[in-house]
């Protein structure tokens, strides 16, 4: 199969501001993409763009859990760019905590950010990426959308949801221009752990046990998670892997479906 060359094409990232985001609009625009940044936080947006340095580059303060607000952005991305080739829904949080902890409004709060928010970027420019001669949705799902560790019910629930919604998709458009690829992240370092909301309830003490605890694994540094996404877009691979973690665990899953969680805490212990 040919690949999809990234050179001369436009990209949309959400949650660009930082992490994996920023890594990989760095890594899109070496090898040739014009930029449309978005995020939620208007300082981390501009740090970004300064970064990449490139005149084509647009960035856009955007809430995904804003309607209003991702309805209005295809206009804006025509007007600035005339088209967009790639979508990448990166932008999302963790709420720590047993479910029985979190609250409805914070369970709530991180489906409408990683599940809800790409359903509707999705919605909002499939019709501008079917107008590309070729054009790919990429959704950001995570190690967590593949294994369901205790005191992440709703950041897992989230990240299998837009999994199944990714193969839902691909399935759906297949034969189109417009091909999906699924990325499954395992330990990079990010600030997700540390950016991450706790049940009310929660000591200081229990917070910070819990933040190491998950930082710990947090390894991989963005610039090479980027660089495979990347190689996986040009690749128009259906499901990328991104790290040793991701892959073992995603293997592990699938030899022992049902109890290879009680593996995985040995090999955390």
């Amino acid at each position: 199969m040919t690949r999809f060359d990234l050179n001369g094409r436009t990209a949309l990232i959400t949650g660009a501001g930082s992490g994996i985001g920023q890594a990989l609009a760095k890594e899109l625009s070496r090898r040739g993409c014009a930029l449309a940044l978005a995020d939620i936080r208007p300082d981390r947006l501009e740090e970004t763009a300064a970064d990449v340095g490139r005149a084509d580059t647009s960035t856009h303060v955007l809430d995904v859990a804003d309607r209003d607000a991702v309805a209005s952005l295809p206009q804006k991305i025509a007007d600035r760019h005339g088209g967009l080739d790639i979508l990448v829904n990166n932008a999302g949080i963790a709420a720590g905590g047993r479910f029985d902890e979190l609250s409805e409004a914070e369970f709530d709060r991180v489906m409408e950010i990683n599940f809800n928010g790409p359903v509707r970027m999705v919605r909002a420019f499939l019709p501008m990426l079917k107008g590309a001669a070729e054009a790919r949705i990429v959704n950001l799902s995570s190690l967590y959308g593949l294994i369901s560790p205790p005191g992440q019910s709703a950041y897992s629930a989230s990240k299998f949801a837009l999994r199944g919604f990714s193969n839902v998709l691909a399935n759906e458009l297949a034969g189109s221009s417009v091909g999906i690829t699924v990325i499954h992240p395992g330990g990079v370092a990010t600030n997700i752990a540390k950016d991450a909301s706790y049940p009310e309830g929660a000591t200081p003490d229990r917070v910070a046990r819990n933040r190491e605890k998950f930082e710990r694994f947090l390894r991989l540094p963005p610039e090479e998670a980027a660089r495979t996404i990347a190689e996986g877009i040009a690749r128009r691979k259906r499901r990328v892997l991104v790290g040793n973690d991701s892959k073992m665990l995603s293997l592990l899953e699938r030899l022992a479906p049902v109890t290879h969680y009680s593996l995985v805490e040995r090999l955390m212990r």
